[in-house]
């Protein structure tokens, strides 16, 4: 991990708790030039975080100096401001309604709540607490709210550490702990490793874009790099700043927590794939099939179809023909994808469609025994795979009733035997995308070769994607990212 720095306004405002050579003040912080290191995570514990305050400069300089501190000058900013964090505690409400009405709060229409590092001594609060601080991730947060009717969050504000209760010194020390149990360790006279890499993933996750064996592979070669790798899920959000990258190995959506993982690393200066814009881009088909079109990529013919333009509907099977394929924006792993023979099942399953998006794709249908998938990192392909048609079945991925799962087989290839314009095709088109890591798929039928989707969090498992490549693959993926960790350091180091 890295260096953690705890930066006090006062030295007495650290007094109730054990002395620890990583805790220094405002003063030293901001004149003393070695007070940190290089990347260091620094914590502001100052009194206030007014504007053009101690507290504010101290995190204001962090940034110029390189270092990730929490919290940012530009949460402070948003703190100031109701109209901001209003927007941000919107999606709060209906976990306030319900934990509220299970906490032992009192019967009036006002109740404070305190959150130190996303933690309170209210266990039914609990949940409510760690999105706040997720939102704004702030050491010490007071949060107002009030009853109108229904609970509503009025307020919040930063807490200071000197206004502590004996028991909130307590709850706020083992906060401390649990959101970094470096500041009460010594300084390690060497590190080991030069970079702290998080792999983001969900040891439930039924099709995970990368297998278990995979995950390892990932831990082994990343620290014969240099790496320091750790395995996170969706739990570790408030410590993700303490990494220097993340790697996101869990199927992404703009909807879940994967997007705020990656927002968060983003805006924290992590090197970070999935980066956000390319989940965003890469989850909606609506979006990839325009893009594709006006770039001039070559793809199956198709149309975006509007749940309120039913004579679109009408007009698409002289357009397309039968059968052709229906799609939802955000369908991943051949989910919310269904083939129709005729007009009438066309109508059947767009209504199904159409009451989980306003707008669905309509594809025509290529038949081929498997699709190409060619993965392309910093615009240049690195491996290719063959992903055969499931047996029966037209697509790779059957999924059957009681959520049972059918794959077809996949068999990895040398890019350089690949058809070169399966591979000019995928990389022009993940280039339209970004310069992350992709997983592009390519279809070869009657003679044409055409993109059917950019893959923003391409499956990396052991045994098929690596099927060729081996630890190369793993290799490849990891010393790009360092190139880009060696870009940042130099880059403020000539800051």
């Amino acid at each position: 991990m890295a260096e953690v720095v705890v930066v006090v306004e006062d030295v007495r405002d650290w007094k109730p708790y054990y002395p620890s050579e990583r805790v220094i003040t405002a003063d030293d912080y901001l004149f003393a030039a070695e007070a940190a290191p290089s990347g260091a995570r620094v914590i502001n514990l100052c009194r206030s975080y007014r504007y053009l305050s101690l507290g504010y400069y101290c995190s204001l300089l962090a940034e110029a100096r390189g270092h990730k501190v929490v919290p940012t000058v530009r949460t402070i900013n948003d703190l100031a401001h109701r109209a901001i964090y209003s927007l941000e505690t919107e999606d709060l409400d209906g976990l306030l309604q319900k934990q509220m009405h299970k906490a032992d709060t009192p019967t009036d229409d006002r109740y404070i709540l305190d959150v130190h590092f996303g933690r309170t001594a209210n266990a039914a609060l609990a949940d409510l607490a760690r999105q706040v601080f997720e939102a704004f991730t702030v050491p010490l947060l007071r949060v107002e709210f009030r009853y109108q009717g229904r609970w509503r969050i009025s307020a919040i504000r930063a807490g200071a550490i000197h206004r502590l209760t004996e028991s909130q010194e307590d709850h706020f020390a083992e906060a401390l702990d649990a959101f970094s149990r470096h500041v009460w360790r010594r300084q390690r006279r060497r590190r080991r490793f030069r970079y702290d890499m998080a792999i983001l993933h969900d040891p439930e996750e039924r099709l995970p874009p990368s297998n278990p064996r995979a995950l390892k592979n990932f831990i082994r070669v990343g620290r014969s790099l240099g790496l320091d790798m750790e395995l996170i899920h969706k739990g570790d959000f408030a410590q993700l700043g303490e990494y220097d990258a993340l790697l996101i190995r869990e199927t992404t959506a703009i909807s879940d927590h994967t997007y705020r993982f990656a927002k968060k690393a983003d805006s924290e200066g992590l090197v970070v794939m999935d980066d956000p814009n390319s989940i965003l881009r890469c989850t909606n088909k609506v979006y990839l099939a325009d893009l594709l079109r006006n770039n001039k990529v070559p793809a199956p013919a198709t149309r975006i179809l509007h749940s309120r333009r039913p004579a679109d509907l009408e007009a698409l099977g002289a357009a397309l023909g039968f059968p052709l394929v229906l799609k939802i924006p955000d369908g991943s792993f051949s989910r919310g994808v269904v083939k129709v023979e005729d007009a009438a099942s066309l109508r059947m399953r767009a209504r199904e469609l159409f009451q989980r998006s306003d707008l669905i794709l309509a594809q025509e249908y290529l038949y081929t025994e498997y699709d190409w998938r060619i993965g392309v990192l910093n615009r240049k392909p690195i491996f290719a795979c063959q992903y055969f048609m499931s047996r029966g079945h037209w697509q790779i991925v059957q999924h059957g009733p009681q959520g049972a799962v059918r794959e077809g087989g996949a068999r990895a290839f040398p890019t350089t035997e690949v058809p070169a314009d399966v591979v000019r095709h995928a990389v022009r088109a993940a280039s339209l995308i970004g310069d992350g890591l992709y997983g592009v798929d390519v279809k070869q039928s009657n003679g044409r070769c055409v993109v059917i989707e950019v893959n923003d969090n391409p499956n990396l498992d052991a045994g098929i994607e690596d099927g060729y490549l081996k630890d190369d693959l793993y290799r490849v993926i990891l010393e790009e990212f360092i190139r880009r960790l060696e870009r940042k350091r130099t880059a403020i180091g000539q800051g």
